[in-house]
Order: C-alpha cells, then sequence, then structure tokens
C-alpha cells in the first residue's frame, strides 16, 4: 500500500526536459526504492494425476460414442432408419449404448455447472473438456436429425427392430 502510494504522490522531475528525447520527464526517479512482490502460481498443473474412475469412463465412452452416434444419424438421414442389429444385436445395442452415454455425460455437466458455475474439469490433454464438447454437439445434431425425420418420414425408428426397419 505504501509503494503505491509513494508512486502516485511522487513527483516527477520536469526541469530536464530535453527535446530530442520526449519520454524523459516520464522516466522513474531513481532514487526510490524497489518493493519486492512474489508471484504465486494459482493455476492446476497440465498433467492431472488424480483421475476418478468416473472420468475415465466418461472419456473411454464419449470418445466411443460420438463416431457411432455421426454413423448412426447419418444412417437415419440417408436411409430412414437406424444402424442395423449387426451380429447378435451388436451394432444396435452399441447404437442405443452411445445414445445413453452422451446423454450421462450431457447430464454430468448440467449437473456440475448449476453446482460449481463451470463444466467437467479438463481431465488429461483435455479429453473430458473435449469429450463434453462432443456431447453436446452430438445432442444437437440428435435433436435436428430426429426432428426432420419425425418432419419428413411421419416418424422416429424405435429402440428395437420393427416392420419399418430391419423388421
Amino acid at each position: 500500500m505504501e509503494a503505491s502510494k509513494m508512486l502516485l504522490f511522487s513527483s516527477i522531475p520536469t526541469t530536464k526536459i530535453s527535446t530530442n528525447n520526449f519520454n524523459h520527464s516520464l522516466r522513474r526517479p531513481t532514487t526510490r526504492s524497489h518493493v519486492g512482490l512474489k508471484i504465486k502460481n494459482m493455476a492446476k498443473e497440465g498433467s492431472d494425476t488424480n483421475i476418478s474412475i468416473t472420468e475415465k469412463a466418461a472419456i473411454a465412452g464419449g470418445l466411443i460414442s460420438s463416431p457411432v452416434i455421426a454413423w448412426s444419424l447419418y444412417t437415419l438421414k440417408t436411409t430412414g432408419c437406424g444402424l442395423p442389429p449387426g451380429p447378435g444385436g451388436s451394432i444396435g445395442a452399441l447404437e442405443g449404448i452411445s445414445y445413453l452415454v452422451v446423454v450421462g455425460i450431457v447430464g454430468w455437466s448440467l449437473y456440475t455447472k448449476t453446482k460449481t458455475g463451470s463444466g467437467l474439469p479438463n481431465g488429461p490433454f483435455g479429453l473430458l473438456g473435449a469429450v463434453e464438447g462432443l456431447s453436446y454437439l452430438a445432442l444437437v445434431a440428435i435433436v435436428v436429425v430426429f426432428g426432420l425425420q419425425y418432419f419428413q418420414q411421419g416418424y422416429i425408428p424405435g429402440p428395437l427392430p420393427a416392420d419399418q426397419c430391419f423388421g
């Protein structure tokens, strides 16, 4: 506090104004003592090693779910049906689980946002933040493609194979 008062109320010598150096009058006087300030780093380290199992599962699930949903939405838009069931229903199951993972990540993000005021942490290498962003993007794409499907075809295919698709 004292240093700021000294700076504000110190006189700047104006008698030595020279025409060849305009900024000379703006220089600090050399008789003043400098106050040493310590700057402390308040940011977290870039590599956070304390990642929970929930964050690991969200990263893995989100990185797998995003391309599956993109494939599913593309198939829905071009054929009017979702992904085929696949061998033993595995592709259809992966599709359904992917939709649930995206809704879960968005729900977790919204819950965290209401409790802390910010979204999910970035996680290692920013992957959890990227998965969060991809999940919101996928949710918007889901709403758009499902809306288009409903208005153009008159229905949204159900989670199980029906007469309209793969029945």
